[in-house]
């Protein structure tokens, strides 16, 4: 895995996505409701193991690719083993991206949250988020 340089920002940039924070969020409530397996912290992140059923790797490595595109402080492995896609998460050395790493573990007990709630708690842990396309330098949080 390909873990990003410390000196990564730690920023979620969403503005070029191809879906909304919304969007997102059901997308991981649905996969995590529907093909979790269980979820584990291993040396370099953490792991969440999924059914493998037709379509769940490709549709995982999809949803890591746009979670790395708005978020570059992230690193994604999605293999499959067995009856298993595993989807290792790992983020540069930095405390306020391993305290937003942390959060992501937790993310399937807190899909059912809002965006606005979700996104609440990540800025509290220190993460910034682009929310003006028009101006691709102003940081926001919430």
């Amino acid at each position: 895995m390909d873990i990003p340089a410390a000196s990564t920002p730690i920023v979620c940039d969403m503005t070029t996505a191809p879906d909304t924070a919304q969007q997102r969020l059901d997308e991981y409530r649905s996969l995590f409701g529907r093909h979790l397996v269980g979820r584990e912290k291993t040396a370099q992140g953490i792991r969440f193991r999924l059914h493998a059923e037709p379509g769940v790797a490709a549709w995982v490595r999809d949803l890591a690719a746009r979670e790395k595109a708005c978020c570059v402080f992230f690193a994604f492995d999605v293999t499959v083993e067995g009856e298993q896609v595993i989807w290792d998460c790992a983020v540069s050395d930095d405390d306020t991206a391993r305290a937003i790493l942390e959060e992501y573990y937790l993310l399937p007990d807190t899909t059912p949250q809002s965006p606005a709630e979700l996104s609440d708690r990540l800025s509290a842990k220190g993460l910034n988020f682009i929310t003006d396309p028009a101006d691709p330098l102003r940081h926001t949080a919430g």
